[in-house]
């Protein structure tokens, strides 16, 4: 019975970490800064971002790979088919969720970019702490914290430092302004973390319980 729970408790948090991500794009105020590579580059190439995220996934993963060298995990490659089901929920929730933010105003999509956050927030605690296949985006961060020999909190705000430089520079080249970067990309950078702090430390020791482990274990994961 406990994988059972730490198996639906993963599951319901991919499920709910791709409706947090899908309304985060949903608002016009700039996307998480994650996706920015894989949005700006649906919306260069005319594809949808479940398809470009799922390459970038790709490319994560072999990041990893990259990173780690010798001391690379083979089970990592798990994260491969990860991507291909997150990416297909991508799409699924961008088409369903119909919410053009041009036909509202700032108060609507300042309360769509919170919750949001705080939906990407709670599917994040729900995958990490049951300590099964990672996402990519996380899975690399940690190899990059690992290479540098610094935290994953210092190493993810590298990384998003990166993705948003690298989504400028590519739109900058080939479309000539910058594509899914505003107020909302710098909010979410700030405030997924505290979302992520937030449910962990109201509802973290109950889900690691529910799912037969340790939560100082899960901690370090």
């Amino acid at each position: 019975m406990k994988r059972f729970y730490r198996g639906a408790i993963y599951g319901a948090g991919i499920l709910v970490l791709a409706l947090g991500l899908t309304l985060n794009t949903k608002t016009g105020m700039g996307v998480a800064p994650i996706l920015s590579v894989s949005y700006s580059a649906a919306q260069i190439l005319g594809v949808s971002l479940g398809d470009a995220t799922f390459v970038l996934y790709c490319l994560f993963v072999a990041g990893e790979f990259v990173l780690r060298g010798k001391n690379c995990r083979w089970y990592d490659l798990l994260q491969l088919p990860f991507s291909l089901l997150f990416s297909r929920l991508l799409n699924l929730f961008d088409r369903f969720v119909a919410y053009d933010p041009l036909t509202h105003g700032l108060t609507p999509n300042l309360a769509v970019l919170v919750l949001g956050i705080a939906v990407t927030g709670v599917g994040i605690t729900m995958t990490v702490n049951m300590r099964l296949v990672p996402n990519p985006g996380d899975g690399i961060v940690q190899a990059l914290a690992e290479r540098i020999g610094k935290d994953q909190g210092f190493a993810k705000n590298i990384f998003d430092i990166g993705c948003v430089t690298f989504t400028c520079l590519l739109c900058l080249v080939t479309v000539g302004h910058v594509v899914g970067i505003g107020v909302g990309t710098i909010v979410a950078m700030l405030g997924v973390g505290r979302s992520v702090a937030v449910v962990n430390h109201f509802f973290k020791e109950k889900m690691c319980r529910a799912a037969g482990l340790n939560e100082t274990a899960a901690a370090g994961s």
